[in-house]
């Protein structure tokens, strides 16, 4: 399945139109319809004030301030007072509640997202970029609680003042109103034909700054190797092309973002210009008093201003967009790791069983090709091959981080993608060559995935680790079970990552256990250790060795050969050898 965000965001059919998008987004916050209906009251009640504020002042100019009855003009002033007061505190209500949604919103869209990726398979993270995800949760999201903490309601805000200021221009007069407003319709075509441009501008910055991340994130993650090679200056270049690029991608955006402003205010002008010019004539006419005069050019203040906040909230309302895009893209994908029924199961014997097995990766070529084996209970079968011949690849399918392009995997008489993931991790434990510990002790790693051993205490646990023969390994570790595992894995050697991964494995008394290249950064001495403790399993583990030293493989039960998209039974010792290195001669 192609689980490429990159290549799928760019796509006009990943971009759904501009309402259904802000629809989906607006059901973001479907939880919050109280707070939001009282800061909808609230900006209502804002622009209403704002709207009566231009009819006090020509009323005041024209009743009071003509006839010096300056009385009157206190009153008026007082309550127009009170009205600016009111305005500020409701607007300062609204601003603080929509602040709050937006920040519930951020938190359960940040948590949606992530539960997705933890929902995905291998493949989606193979074709995808950990920076690039980083992005998505914390910039992407950010972007669309900046639309809804802020921008949402004072565009809510901006289009109630503008429409309502429109209409009492056209009640005040028509032709006067119906002149200075004919620029908002050139502005309305030149909002709509510009904003897809606007939307695909940010949809390529933020691509370009998830770009960046992940160079920042790949750079961070292999300074070590960096600092042994002394590639410095390489990772510089590196980060200064993509650096650069995100640098042209945000400047586009910038001037995307800002070219609304300059037609707006121009349109304003023209707007206030018009006003200025027939309104005079008007009053010279004997048509208009000067009061009414000053309520107009108000109104259109209160038309156009608001218009032209509303091109930078346009703005931002277009980056949300794009962010919401590259969020609702990921969050659309599902694992291609479908659980099916298999009530009858199938007549095999076998505790693992490949038949007809073909697989290729995406956009790459077969690796493994109409290939069938059976792996019997507590036996030890070897994979043995060339580098890149398919041996971790099979070991994969075994645990079904893949699923197979065609045929059928068995295990245990039933289709592998029958069981659930907790019923397969139950049965089947994977040594990986490079394993992944997490932040914590070393007893928060090995119980890691372990639901029988989580509410064990130490000492419990103790015992249970002296049962299994794992004892010994853990007096590797200065502090036991207490000792501190960083993020980085730091402090502790690439071996003794291996014994946390083995006594994790080992824990669990799994069924299947998959050893890839498991003991290849351990001691000879240790090696023996684990032969040891691999022999004290239950009789019926069956136990799948790949690994490239001859001595990890010279008692297993069966040993085969993988390479050119078939696995052949190798027969003895010798014949598996002399595949092997005619295999990497091929190669």
């Amino acid at each position: 399945m192609n689980y490429n965000l990159n290549r799928q965001s760019g796509t006009d059919a990943a971009r759904l139109p501009v309402f259904a998008s802000l629809k989906k987004m607006v059901s973001i916050i479907s939880g919050e319809r109280r707070n939001v209906t009282i800061a909808f009251a609230a900006i209502f009640l804002n622009a209403v004030l704002s709207l009566l504020g231009p009819y006090l002042v020509g009323y005041t100019i024209d009743t009071y301030v003509q006839n010096k009855d300056y009385h009157g003009v206190l009153v008026f002033s007082g309550i127009l007072l009170g009205m600016y007061i009111t305005a500020f505190a409701v607007n300062y209500l609204q601003m603080r509640m929509m602040g709050g949604i937006g920040q519930r919103m951020l938190f359960s869209l940040r948590n949606s997202v992530f539960s997705k990726l933890q929902e995905l398979p291998l493949d989606f993270f193979n074709q995808n970029k950990a920076g690039d995800l980083i992005s998505r949760i914390n910039n992407d999201t950010d972007k669309v609680n900046q639309f809804f903490s802020q921008s949402l309601m004072q565009f809510l805000g901006s289009l109630i003042t503008m429409t309502g200021a429109g209409i009492i221009l056209l009640i005040i007069n028509l032709p006067l109103a119906l002149a200075a407003l004919s620029p908002a319709l050139i502005l309305w075509i030149f909002t709509k034909s510009v904003s897809p441009w606007i939307r695909k501008r940010n949809e390529e910055s933020l691509r370009s700054l998830g770009d960046l991340s992940a160079e920042i994130q790949e750079s961070l993650a292999n300074f070590r190797v960096v600092i042994t090679f002394n590639r410095r200056d390489y990772f510089r270049k590196r980060f200064r092309e993509v650096n650069t690029e995100n640098y042209k991608k945000s400047v586009k955006a910038g001037i995307a973002n800002n070219i609304l402003s300059p037609v707006y205010t121009f349109a304003s002008n023209i707007g206030q210009l018009i006003i200025l010019s027939l309104g005079i004539w008007l009053i010279i006419k004997g048509y208009f008093s000067v009061g009414l005069l000053i309520s107009f050019i108000a109104y259109i203040a209160n038309f156009y201003n608001p218009l032209r906040q509303m091109a930078a909230l346009w703005a931002n309302f277009q980056l949300a967009l794009a962010a919401w895009d590259r969020i609702s893209l990921l969050l659309s994908f599902e694992n291609n790791l479908v659980i099916i029924d298999d009530p009858n199961g199938h007549k095999n014997n076998s505790l693992v069983h490949f038949r007809n097995v073909s697989f290729r990766y995406p956009d790459g070529k077969d690796v493994l090709h109409n290939v069938s084996f059976d792996l019997q209970r507590g036996k030890t079968y070897a994979f043995v091959g060339p580098t890149g011949g398919g041996k971790t690849t099979t070991a994969s399918l075994m645990a079904r981080l893949y699923d197979a392009t065609k045929g059928t995997i068995l295990l245990d008489g039933k289709d592998i993608r029958s069981y659930s993931p907790c019923e397969r991790a139950s049965r089947i434990g994977f040594i990986l060559q490079d394993p992944i510990l997490f932040s914590g002790t070393v007893r928060d790693n090995i119980l890691y995935g372990n639901p029988e051993c989580s509410g064990l205490t130490n000492d419990q646990l103790e015992n249970a680790i002296s049962e299994s023969k794992l004892d010994d390994l853990l007096k590797r570790f200065d502090k036991g079970l207490d000792t501190q595992i960083r993020t980085t894995g730091d402090g502790i050697s690439l071996g003794q990552k291996q014994l946390i991964a083995f006594m994790r494995a080992i824990l669990r008394k799994p069924e299947l256990l998959i050893l890839d290249e498991a003991t290849a950064n351990i001691d000879t001495v240790t090696e023996k250790q684990l032969e040891t403790i691999l022999n004290n399993l239950p009789a019926s583990t069956t136990k799948v060795i790949i690994a490239h030293r001859l001595n990890t493989i010279e008692n297993a039960d069966e040993i085969f050969f993988v390479n050119s998209r078939k696995i052949i039974a190798a027969g003895s010792f010798n014949e598996a050898l002399e595949m092997l290195m005619k295999g990497k001669a091929e190669s």
